[in-house]
Order: C-alpha cells, then sequence, then structure tokens
C-alpha cells in the first residue's frame, strides 16, 4: 500500500502531465475544464497534484485529449501522435460521420491486409 508521501508524488506527476497537455493544446484552464465537464479550479487542483483524478474524468481527458491512460498515470509515451490526431478530428464528428469514418478504415484494413500477404 502506498504511503501518503508517494501518492502525493504520483498526483503531482499526473498533474504536471494534465497541465502539459492542456498547454499542448493551447487552452486555458477554463476551456479546457469546460471540455472534460469539471470546474476550473478543480483542474488547478489536479494540476497541482492536490487533488486525485477519478475514473470519470481521466475517461474524459483520454476522450477529449487521445492521450493514453498509460502515459497520463504513468508517464508512459510511446509514439501515438497519429492516433491523438485522428481522436482529435473524430471528437468533433457526429455519430452518423464517425460510422462512416469507420466504414472506410475497415475497408481500407482489409485491402492492405490482402495486399500484403499477396507480396
Amino acid at each position: 500500500m502506498k504511503n501518503i508521501t508517494e501518492q502525493n508524488n504520483n498526483n503531482l506527476e499526473i498533474g504536471e502531465r494534465i497541465r502539459g497537455i492542456r498547454e499542448g493544446f493551447h487552452m486555458n484552464r477554463e476551456n479546457f475544464s469546460e471540455m472534460i465537464d469539471i470546474s476550473d479550479v478543480f483542474l488547478g487542483q489536479i494540476e497541482r497534484g492536490e487533488r486525485s483524478l477519478s475514473i470519470k474524468t481521466l475517461t474524459k481527458i483520454v476522450s477529449y485529449t487521445g492521450f493514453s491512460t498509460d502515459y497520463i498515470l504513468f508517464g508512459n509515451n510511446e509514439d501515438n501522435t497519429d492516433i491523438m490526431k485522428i481522436n482529435r478530428i473524430l471528437n468533433k464528428c457526429s455519430k452518423n460521420t464517425i460510422i462512416f469514418i469507420y466504414e472506410i478504415i475497415k475497408s481500407s484494413y482489409k485491402f492492405f491486409e490482402r495486399k500484403d500477404n499477396d507480396i
């Protein structure tokens, strides 16, 4: 079981990563907190490591930004730049558009999978 000091250090590291993500989107706390449906005061507390991140808030950050939970919680940063870009686009789309894009991706994947097998 983690002691209080370890938990506070983890909260601070997580908060710093979230701040970096927010700043990477060129958003202030008010705009970012609005997108993830929390108060800007609470977001500030998370970023300073004063409060812990709930699963609900983590899920919203992941959904909105495209960053992985692995990165936010542990700092493991595999190169997922392209996935983040795709997620940002999809977050702005209607459900019908997302379904259409999914069908395009699925068809493209099948095409390239067959082409790779022919080689």
